[in-house]
C-alpha cells in the first residue's frame, strides 16, 4: 500500500504528464521547471538542449535565472557538469557544489549564495531523444544533509525521460505536419495542373467559347452561374474557375443543394449554434465560413427552398449572415459559383425562384453545350475514358473505327457522364482487346438510356410538360452547311430521295437539293448506317428522322423496309 510520502512523489509526475500533454513542447518546458522547483524546493533550474551536431548546450527554458545569466550558460560537450552529462549520458549529483572544481557556475548562482553563506546542491540528469543524449535537466537546491539524494535523482531522471518522450512526440507531430503541408501543396499543384484550361478535353468551337469565358471570368471575384444539361461537366468548369483564379490557394468547398434535405441545407450552408435544435451540442461552422477567402460552389441551385433563397440573397448582398440559432453576425469573403440544369427564367415566371436572387446570381453566365452539339470532341473524350479504364484495370483495349462511328452518331441525352459510363461498360463486357460496333448495347436494342430518352421525348410533346423537360427538337429548316446535321446528310439529297424509291412527298415537290458536302470520316457512310443514325438521334420516331434526312415519312418507311431495319418499340 502506498504511503503518504510515495503519494507526494507521484503528485509532481502526474502534474508533469498534464503539462507535457500540451501541443507545443517548448511552451510546456517552463511549466515543467515550475513543477519540479516546487517539488524539490529548488532555487533555480534549467533545461538545456544540444545543437544539431550534439557538440554544445544552450538553455532552452529556465526558472530563477536572469536573462543575462541564462545567456552565459552555454557549454561544450565535456565542459562543466552539464557538458559531462551530455557526453556521458549519466546523471551527476553534487551534494555540496562549492567543493566541486568542475562546477563552472556560469550563471553566478553559487557565487551569490556564498555571500549569503548558503551551501547548494546541484542535480544534473540527461534528457534522451531517440536513444541519444539530447540535453540536460538541472536543478539547484539548498544543501540538506538529511536529503535522500538517490531517491531525488531517480525522480528527476523519470521527469527527464518524460520530457524526452514529449520531445519525441512533438518531433513526430512536427514532421507529420510538415509532410501534410507538403502533400497539401503538392495536391494543390496537381489540381491546378489538372484543371488548367489547356488540359481540358474538347476543342470544338462550342467548347472554345466556354474556355474563353472561363479565362475571362476566372481572375475576378465575380459570381458565376454555370448552366447546362445534366452531365455536361459543370463541376469541372467550376474547378477550372477556382484553380485559375487568385483564390487557388484557398479552400474550394462544394455543396450539392439537391442532395441535402430541405431541413438541413440551411444549417449546412450557414452553420449553427449550440442548442439551435436537438443534439446541437457544439457550434458548427457552415460551408460559407469554411470557404472564407476561397470559393463556394453551389450545385443544383434551382433546388433551394424559398427560405434558403432569402438567406442566400442576403449573403450575396451584404457578405454576412447569422448561424442557425445565433444572433452574432458572421462576415465572410467568398466567391460564389453556382450551377443548374433548370430553366431559371421559367421558374421565376412560375414563382418557384426569387427574381431578385436570379438577377443577383446571373452576373456572369456560362452556358455549357450538350455533347450532341460538339460531336467533334467525342473521339478524344472516349479515348481519354478508355485510357483511364485501361490504366485502372491493366487492360490494352482499343476502339475500332466502326465503334468510334457508333459513339459519334449517338444522341447522348446523358452527355459526358453517359459517354463515360458507356465506354466503361462496353470495355468491361467486351471479350477482346478491340471494341467493335457490335459491342455496344444499342446495336442489340439493349440500351436502357435510349429507352429513357424515348420516354422523355414522348413526354416533351405534351403541353403540360414542355416547360419541364428541355429536350432539343430536330431542326425543321435547312441545316447550316457546317452543322452536325449537314455533315451527316448524304453527298446530295436528291439522289438519296430517289434511291429511297418515290416522290419527295405525297403530291408535294421534292426539297431543293442542298450543296454537295462530302461525308466526314466519322459519320456513317452507307445508306443503312445513315438511316440507323437518324433513327437513333430522333428516338426512333420515323417522322422526325425523315425531317432530319430531308425526305418524306413515306420515303423513310420504304427505305427502312428496303434495308431491313426493324423499328424499335419502346
Amino acid at each position: 500500500m502506498a504511503t503518504s510520502e510515495d503519494a507526494l512523489q507521484l503528485s509532481p509526475l502526474l502534474e508533469l504528464s498534464h503539462a507535457l500533454a500540451a501541443s507545443d513542447i517548448r511552451s510546456a518546458l517552463p511549466r515543467v521547471l515550475e513543477i519540479l522547483a516546487e517539488a524539490f524546493g529548488a532555487l533555480n533550474g534549467a533545461i538545456l538542449l544540444a545543437d544539431e551536431e550534439g557538440k554544445g548546450l544552450r538553455i532552452e527554458a529556465a526558472r530563477g535565472l536572469s536573462r543575462q545569466a541564462a545567456e552565459r550558460a552555454h557549454y561544450k560537450a565535456g565542459e562543466g557538469i552539464n557538458g559531462r552529462v551530455l557526453a556521458s549520458g549519466k546523471a551527476v549529483v553534487l551534494p555540496q557544489a562549492s567543493q566541486e572544481p568542475l562546477f563552472l557556475d556560469r550563471t553566478g548562482v553559487l557565487k551569490e549564495q556564498k555571500r549569503k553563506k548558503v551551501e547548494l546542491s546541484f542535480f544534473c540528469v540527461p534528457v534522451f531523444l531517440d536513444q541519444k543524449t539530447a540535453g540536460t535537466l538541472c536543478l539547484t537546491v539548498p544543501f540538506n544533509r538529511h536529503r535522500d539524494y538517490d531517491r531525488d535523482t531517480k525522480l528527476l531522471q523519470i521527469a527527464a525521460s518524460m520530457v524526452g518522450l514529449a520531445m519525441k512526440v512533438a518531433k513526430l507531430v512536427a514532421a507529420d505536419r510538415q509532410r501534410l503541408v507538403e502533400e497539401n501543396q503538392q495536391l494543390r499543384l496537381e489540381l491546378r495542373e489538372r484543371y488548367d484550361l489547356r488540359h481540358l478535353i474538347g476543342h470544338s468551337h462550342a467548347m472554345q467559347r466556354v474556355y474563353e469565358a472561363v479565362a475571362q471570368a476566372a481572375p475576378s471575384s465575380t459570381t458565376v452561374l454555370i448552366r447546362g444539361e445534366s452531365g455536361t461537366g459543370k463541376e469541372l468548369v467550376a474547378h477550372a474557375l477556382h484553380y485559375n483564379s487568385p483564390r487557388a490557394e484557398k479552400p474550394f468547398i462544394k455543396v450539392s443543394c439537391g442532395a441535402l434535405p430541405e431541413n438541413l441545407i440551411e444549417s449546412e450552408l450557414f452553420g449553427y449554434e449550440p442548442g439551435a435544435f436537438t443534439d446541437a451540442r457544439h457550434q458548427k461552422k457552415g460551408r460559407f465560413e469554411l470557404a472564407h477567402g476561397g470559393t463556394l460552389f453551389l450545385d443544383e441551385v434551382g433546388e433551394l427552398s424559398p427560405a434558403t433563397q432569402v438567406k442566400l440573397l442576403r449573403v450575396l448582398q451584404e457578405r454576412e449572415f447569422e448561424r442557425v440559432g445565433g444572433t452574432a453576425v458572421v462576415k465572410v469573403d467568398v466567391r460564389l459559383i453556382l450551377a443548374t440544369n433548370r430553366n431559371l427564367e421559367r421558374m421565376v415566371q412560375a414563382g418557384e425562384f426569387r427574381a431578385d436572387l436570379y438577377y443577383r446570381i446571373n452576373v456572369v453566365s456560362i452556358q455549357l453545350p450538350p455533347l450532341r452539339e460538339r460531336r467533334d470532341d467525342i473521339p478524344a473524350m472516349a479515348q481519354h475514358f478508355l485510357e483511364r479504364f485501361n490504366q485502372e484495370n491493366g487492360r490494352s483495349t482499343q476502339f475500332s473505327p466502326a465503334a468510334m462511328r457508333v459513339m459519334t452518331s449517338c444522341y447522348w441525352p446523358g452527355n459526358v457522364r453517359e459517354l463515360e459510363n458507356c465506354v466503361e461498360r462496353t470495355a468491361t463486357m467486351t471479350h477482346d482487346d478491340l471494341i467493335t460496333d457490335l459491342a455496344f448495347p444499342c446495336q442489340g436494342n439493349r440500351c436502357l438510356t435510349q429507352v429513357l430518352h424515348h420516354i422523355e421525348r414522348e413526354d416533351a410533346v405534351r403541353p403540360a410538360r414542355l416547360a419541364d423537360i428541355p429536350i432539343a427538337e430536330v431542326p425543321m429548316g435547312a441545316p447550316h452547311p457546317h452543322s452536325d446535321i449537314a455533315a451527316a446528310l448524304p453527298a446530295d439529297v436528291t439522289p438519296v430521295s430517289a434511291a429511297f424509291g418515290g416522290e419527295a412527298s405525297d403530291g408535294a415537290a421534292a426539297p431543293a437539293p442542298a450543296e454537295a458536302t462530302p461525308p466526314d470520316d466519322g459519320k456513317p457512310d452507307s445508306e443503312r448506317d445513315r438511316l440507323i443514325w437518324a433513327m437513333e438521334r430522333c428516338g426512333w420516331v420515323q417522322a422526325k428522322a425523315a425531317r432530319l434526312l430531308k425526305i418524306s415519312p413515306r420515303q423513310m418507311g420504304y427505305a427502312l423496309q428496303k434495308n431491313e431495319i426493324e423499328v424499335r418499340k419502346f
